[in-house]
């Protein structure tokens, strides 16, 4: 996920986060109740009535679990069965997409065919290998057929993305310099999911759930969700600014690297940071859509990073837990 001339990728130095929502984007619908307007009391039962109905108990507000120290995380779990954001934070905080991009490259180029036509051999060649083990010189390929800028420009106004935004003009070529947010990102699962042709939501998906632990560029892309999580899942991981080689070979296990950094510039979210962030779908029935998009201090080895991010995911599907 750190192709040369596209992976650019990299954070600029940001304190820990708390893991509250930012403002204006509060958690809704997690067991609020409806307040009574100022000023007026609730009535006592009438006199030799029967004894007042019990009121149901308001259901406990989830406790969000806390960012672990040295990583800044913009975190939403998204429940599609009740239409419920169940647990956000910073959801809104704009992030360097690193390889997360690649789930838009895909999406434009499929949406861009006529309905029903077949995925020349040539062109599997490159989608299923950049969704699958994240291959950056197929994402490369695209973003060029697809005219790179453009595919931003065009999926972020077709999906409604306001926080998805192109590359600086001046690094047309740098996929990987593309900002998103993980709400952004949630909605771009929710249209696969729900509102994508058939045939676009079966290959997306079907590829993202054959996700192999190694990547092409030989990081093991087994952090976040397939560490923390049960199968069945669907994932696109994202890595960028912490070296060019990963610390050790990845060997894959029966089990279901650095990430890359640049000078920052105020078009590039956290540029000269390693980022890595976890996305994908989880359960039967692709029930719930996680996106955990995190970013680190400057120098922040490659398992650290790793181990920070894993920790927090498995502390937010707890607390997420139906």
């Amino acid at each position: 996920m750190r192709s040369a001339i596209a992976l650019a990728a990299a954070v600029p130095l940001v304190t820990a986060c708390s893991g509250g929502a930012a403002s204006g984007d509060p958690v809704r619908g997690e067991g609020s109740v409806s307040a009574r307007p100022s000023g007026t009391a609730a009535r006592p039962p009438a006199a030799g009535t029967a004894s007042a109905r019990p009121r149901a108990t308001p259901k406990p507000r989830r406790e969000r679990p806390r960012v672990p120290q040295g990583m800044t995380a913009g975190y939403v779990v998204y429940d599609r069965p009740s239409g419920r954001v169940v647990l956000q934070g910073n959801a809104r905080r704009a992030f360097r997409s690193a390889s997360v991009v690649k789930i838009l490259i895909a999406l434009d180029h499929l949406e861009s065919r006529k309905p029903g036509a077949p995925i020349p051999k040539e062109t599997r060649a490159l989608l299923e290998p950049m969704l699958r083990v994240s291959d950056d010189r197929s994402a490369t390929a695209l973003w060029r057929r697809g005219g790179q800028r453009q595919i931003i420009t065009r999926t972020a106004r077709r999906l409604g993305l306001p926080g998805t935004l192109p590359p600086p003009a001046s690094k047309p070529g740098f996929w990987g310099y593309t900002t998103i947010t993980a709400a952004d990102i949630v909605k771009t699962y929710r249209h696969i999911l729900d509102r994508a042709r058939p045939e676009v939501r079966d290959f997306i998906l079907g590829n993202l759930r054959k996700a192999g632990q190694c990547g092409t560029d030989g990081f093991d892309q087994y952090f976040g969700i397939p560490r923390a999580v049960p199968r069945p899942w669907a994932i696109k991981q994202g890595w960028s600014g912490h070296a060019a080689n990963p610390p050790r070979p990845c060997k894959a296990t029966r089990a279901s690297a650095v990430l890359p950094a640049r000078a920052r510039t105020s078009a590039v979210p956290d540029l000269g940071h390693p980022v890595l962030h976890t996305t994908g779908v989880l359960g039967p029935g692709d029930r719930r859509i996680m996106v955990i998009l995190s970013t680190y201090p400057s120098g922040t080895t490659w398992d650290a990073s790793v181990a920070r991010l894993t920790r927090f995911t498995r502390a937010l599907t707890k607390a997420a837990a139906p």
